[in-house]
């Protein structure tokens, strides 16, 4: 909850959402936006607001791969200067703009802008029934740019991170994959920065997939060396142990893969189409040949499953900072 930017609504707090954008400078811009509901925008004709709050100059060339934690708390970045860098929330933003510290908070903040309806914002979406979403201009109360660098950890690759995943169910569990000339999947503990554990795969990583009910990662391929046909493959953990893997035929590269637990399919039988929904395990590729591609890998058996023991690369340190004990830690 964050307060308000709609001049009507004064010291009310409002959900809003956080978005990163990534620059071919090597800039992350941070934007908080607040959607209005169909009563702001008939009564108060208030369009919302996007708001920049943070420029992080964190990558030395392009930014390539962003990803938030589960908890929206902290977040992930990869750059083509072979660099992975981990941030808090907290630690880029104004602190008007912290999240969970808005109990009471006064509207009149230092960063507030001298906005003043449409003549100091430009336009950045048209919707359908005419109403409009701007974006002030851009203002320095805005930037924060500190005196040095404001990551948390940052871990070198041998060549681009584009492949970022947080853990669903282990706190402090990221994963990375790196480009052509490191063709690696690596495991980073967020907490101490500790590198956990690296799987060599052959390719270049383009994406990273959690399961949610297993302890597994699927890992979509790229370039890869010649005879090298497997272009998705799912490994265990902690044990980083091939449990399938999706051959290509051809050179065709998985560009990028994504989860779509929460999508619908159609499928045809006996000429009858038919809606069905998608279980967990299913996840779409982007090809190089112009498809999308869908695939089921892990079977839907409803049973969450949560993290524990040896889940931090074995370490007990690294447990007890996740609050992890073991039976028999406990004396009573």
């Amino acid at each position: 909850m964050r307060p308000s930017q709609n001049p009507n609504k004064e010291n009310a707090l409002v959900s809003t959402e956080d978005l990163l954008v990534g620059t071919d400078a090597g800039i992350v811009l941070y934007y908080v936006i607040e959607w209005p509901d169909t009563s702001q925008v008939d009564e108060d004709n208030w369009q919302g607001d996007i708001t920049l709050v943070s420029r992080i100059n964190v990558h030395d060339q392009q930014v390539c791969g962003l990803a938030w934690a589960p908890d929206g708390e902290s977040f992930a970045t990869g750059g083509n200067d072979n660099n992975c860098c981990f941030f808090y929330v907290n630690n880029v933003l104004p602190p008007s703009y912290h999240k969970g510290r808005h109990e009471g908070v006064s509207n009149n903040h230092p960063f507030k802008s001298r906005y003043s309806g449409i003549a100091d914002s430009r336009l950045t979406v048209q919707l359908s029934n005419g109403s409009e979403v701007r974006e002030r201009a851009n203002n320095k109360e805005y930037e924060r740019r500190g005196p040095g660098r404001t990551e948390v950890w940052r871990w070198e690759h041998g060549a681009a991170v584009k492949a970022i995943a947080f853990c669903p169910w282990q706190e402090g569990l990221v994963a990375t994959g790196g480009g052509s000339n490191d063709r690696c999947v690596h495991f980073f503990h967020t907490t101490s920065g500790t590198p956990l554990a690296t799987i060599f795969v052959s390719s270049q990583v383009t994406s990273l997939i959690w399961s949610t009910t297993r302890r597994e990662i699927a890992v979509t391929f790229g370039f890869a060396h010649p005879g090298h046909d497997i272009r998705i493959a799912v490994y265990s953990w902690p044990e980083c142990k091939q449990v399938a893997a999706i051959t290509w035929e051809g050179k065709h590269r998985a560009l990028y893969g994504i989860s779509c637990s929460q999508g619908r399919r159609w499928g045809s039988q006996q000429s009858v189409i038919k809606n069905k929904k998608m279980k967990e395990g299913c996840i779409a590729v982007a090809s190089s040949d112009e498809s999308i591609k869908f695939y089921e890998l892990w079977p839907d058996d409803g049973k969450p499953i949560i993290g524990g023991v040896g889940m931090l690369g074995g370490s007990d340190i690294l447990e007890d900072l996740e609050g992890i004990q073991k039976e028999g830690d406990i004396i009573r």
